[in-house]
C-alpha cells in the first residue's frame, strides 16, 4: 500500500502505510532547529511511554516502533471507525452503552494517573464494539484530581458540542460508569468547580 496522509494537523502528519500508522511530528521553522528537535525528540518518547503505560488498562493503538531521530511513532492500524462519526448514527440505548465503555476507560487511566489531554470523541476508534483511545499527543502523567477533572469536563464539551442532541443522558452514563474509579468522589466534586469556572468566562 502507498503511503497516505490521512490527517496533518498543526503537530504532526499522521500517515497510513501497510496497514500501520505513522504518526510524524511536524519541523516547527520558528524555532531554533536545536531547541525544536529537542521538544519534538521527547514529545515522542513521552507519548510512547504513555501508549505503553495505558495499553496495560485499556485498548490504544498497539506500538510497534519509536525513532526518536526522525521523530515518528509507528502503530498498528484500528481498522474502525472515528466515534465523532459514528455515535450519532446508533439508537440510544447503544449510544448510552459506548459511553459506558468511555467513562470505564477513562476511570481506568486516571487510576493510573494518565491525562490524556484531549479526550473527544474524535480520538477515539470504534471497532468490533470496543472503544479505543488514540492520539495521547497532548497526554501527561498527574495525580492532581484537577487534571481529571479537566479531563472529564474537556469530553463533557465534546460531547455538549458534536453530540448534542442527546448529550446531557450520554455524560451521564460517562460519570455513573467513572464513578468505578478510585478518587470518583473528589474528581467529581472539583469538576463541578472546573465547570463552575468555565460558565464564569462564558459569561463574561
Amino acid at each position: 500500500m502507498k503511503p497516505k496522509i490521512i490527517q496533518q494537523g498543526a503537530e504532526a502528519k499522521i500517515i497510513l502505510s501497510n496497514n500501520f500508522i505513522i504518526k510524524d511530528r511536524i519541523k516547527k521553522s520558528y524555532r531554533i532547529p536545536e531547541l525544536d528537535n529537542k521538544i519534538r525528540k521527547l514529545r515522542t518518547r513521552s507519548e510512547a511511554k504513555l501508549l505503553i503505560k495505558a495499553s496495560k488498562v485499556i485498548p490504544v493503538p498497539e506500538l510497534n516502533e519509536t525513532d526518536e531521530i526522525t521523530k515518528k511513532l509507528v502503530m498498528k492500524f484500528i481498522d474502525g471507525e472515528k466515534l465523532s462519526d459514528r455515535l450519532d448514527k446508533f439508537p440510544l440505548k447503544k449510544q448510552k452503552e459506548i459511553c459506558k465503555s468511555i467513562g470505564e476507560n477513562t476511570a481506568k487511566l486516571h487510576d493510573v494517573d494518565i491525562i490524556h489531554g484531549d479526550l473527544t470523541t474524535s480520538n477515539m476508534i470504534l471497532k468490533n464494539d470496543k472503544i479505543y483511545f488514540i492520539d495521547f499527543g497532548l497526554g501527561f502523567n498527574s495525580h492532581k484530581f484537577e487534571d481529571k477533572a479537566v479531563d472529564i469536563h474537556l469530553l463533557r464539551q465534546a460531547l455538549e458540542s458534536k453530540h448534542f442532541k442527546h448529550w446531557e443522558a450520554l455524560f451521564k452514563e460517562v460519570l455513573k460508569a467513572y464513578s468505578k474509579s478510585k478518587d470518583s468522589k473528589i474528581v467529581l466534586e472539583r469538576l463541578k468547580a472546573v465547570e463552575k469556572r468555565g460558565r464564569y468566562k462564558d459569561k463574561y
